[in-house]
């Protein structure tokens, strides 16, 4: 049997903001005659995430990503025909997996979706995914928050609220604090128009206990100078305001990381995939009970993923960004 798969190649490297000609949207067969253990997936949810932007990849390369799928064929007892999966496939429209379990980066190439309930499959790539485990693990594990501790959140979180702390969050639009006030921060800021070390001397006149850095660059590099408490934790997700640098700024930061005696920690979430079920069964307990509330910013049609990952830099999402084929 024979189909066409679409995809996205990376038609060449970044150099900056991403644009419409670095894609290239490619067609290819697909044949089968499916073996023993493969599964053919046809996407329904694709999801872009600004780790894309950093990632090394070769011209000529599809680009990388999970998506929720359906099981189009298979020979696998284990992924009936019709069933859902989440596949770390990157941005195709079908695909062929001839081992599903196979080692991933998050796990199997191919997992069978959790039953979600009356959950949109979508979230399974969002508060469910990737992006609400990186939340689980890098607040809790790598930060643990403490009662009465301040923390600040450059970008959207909820977990950490439920643990009694005071939290403190930016974000660049009015629209985007208006979400954040609703998600249950305790103060927000615009930070393209408000002074950052006004805001948090405001909010935060005793200093941050714990930082969740999303966004890098000049915000962040002046936090960790100004803001941080003796003895603070910083926990370094990303760095999204850097990803499109021609050229990274130099900057020296060990002085006041001794003078503070400060804790930095990195979080792969890559790291915590043999407690993947332990962070999906706790999230997707706070969703149904109303603790953990989420947002999801659709663009509809496979033919628009480049224009749904551009506009991640450009701060066109509120909440999980997904193509819906």
């Amino acid at each position: 049997m024979a189909a066409t798969a679409k995809k996205w190649t990376l038609a060449k490297k970044f150099d900056g903001e991403p644009k419409l000609s670095d894609f290239k949207l490619v067609e290819e067969p697909v044949t089968f005659s499916l073996k023993a253990g493969e599964i053919l997936i046809e996407a329904v949810f694709l999801t872009v995430d600004p780790y894309m932007r950093g990632r090394r990849q070769e011209a000529g390369t599809t680009m990388i990503g999970e998506q929720v799928a359906r099981v189009k064929a298979s020979n696998n007892p284990d992924y009936p025909e019709g069933s859902l999966v989440v596949a770390n496939v990157g941005w195709r429209t079908l695909t062929l997996v001839p081992k599903p379990e196979q080692d991933s980066v998050f796990g199997r190439l191919a997992r069978p979706l959790p039953d979600l309930g009356d959950l949109s499959p979508s979230l399974a790539i969002g508060v469910l995914g990737m992006p609400g485990m990186t939340a689980y693990f890098g607040l809790l594990d790598r930060g643990q928050p403490k009662a009465g501790e301040t923390v600040l959140v450059s970008g959207a979180a909820g977990a950490v609220g439920s643990v009694g702390c005071k939290v403190i969050g930016s974000a660049g639009s009015k629209e985007k604090c208006d979400w954040l006030t609703e998600l249950g921060f305790d103060h927000v800021f615009n930070y393209k128009e408000t002074d950052v070390q006004e805001a948090l001397k405001k909010f935060a006149p005793e200093g941050i206990d714990l930082y969740f850095d999303n966004v890098g660059g000049d915000f962040s590099y002046s936090v960790y100078e100004n803001n941080m408490k003796f003895g603070g934790r910083i926990v370094v997700c990303g760095a999204i305001s850097q990803y499109n640098d021609r050229e990274q700024k130099q900057r020296t930061t060990v002085g006041f990381i001794i003078y503070k005696q400060l804790t930095i920690l990195g979080i792969i979430v890559a790291a915590y995939k043999d407690r993947w079920s332990e962070g999906v069964s706790q999230m997707m307990q706070w969703v149904k009970e109303g603790k953990i509330k989420y947002r999801e910013t659709f663009t509809d049609g496979f033919e628009h993923m480049p224009e749904a990952f551009i506009s991640l830099f450009k701060g066109g999402n509120i909440g999980k960004a997904v193509v819906r084929v």
